[in-house]
């Protein structure tokens, strides 16, 4: 493989859907791409059943943070090559510029750390997105990135997202 793919996870608070994205793009392409995670606005931690699904996963933790977006925006940042916003509101915020143009997409979840009710019940939720994002993931990872151009790409990680609508 000659390059790996870069891919932001966008949400609000990044503190768990984003955070699962960042986990498993990374954990799940064994090189293919490389998961970052941040939100507009963010709540400063890792909400704690995220972290034990990320340990679980062997995601080292210590990486892992609640951080915004416009740390992505900078100079010597990291470029990326996907950005996929994962929540609603992130959706609909104007988010900053991306230098090279990253193909762009909304893969929308429920947020699991609103969830009230039994640890089971929230327990859950979180699943429910860490399998929603696992599957996109995996379709995702089976895409010839390299071989497509930027409108087809576009497109593909559209029709990733309604595979599962």
């Amino acid at each position: 493989m000659s390059k790996a793919y870069n891919i932001l996870f966008l949400c609000t608070g990044n503190s768990a859907r984003s955070i699962l994205g960042e986990v498993l793009a990374t954990t799940l392409s064994h090189g293919k791409f490389v998961g970052y995670s941040a939100g507009s606005k963010p709540v400063g931690f890792v909400h704690p059943i995220a972290m034990r699904i990320a340990r679980e996963i062997g995601y080292p933790l210590e990486i892992l943070r609640s951080k915004s977006w416009d740390e992505y925006g900078v100079d010597g940042s990291p470029k990326m090559d996907f950005i996929i916003t994962v929540c609603d509101s992130a959706a609909g915020e104007e988010c900053p510029y991306w230098p090279g143009h990253p193909a762009t997409a909304h893969w929308g979840f429920p947020d699991p750390a609103k969830v009230v009710g039994s640890d089971e019940h929230i327990w859950e939720a979180f699943r429910s997105v860490e399998i929603g994002l696992r599957n996109r993931i995996e379709l995702l990872m089976d895409l010839s990135v390299d071989k497509l151009d930027h409108l087809q790409l576009k497109n593909e990680l559209h029709q990733i997202h309604h595979k599962f609508s």
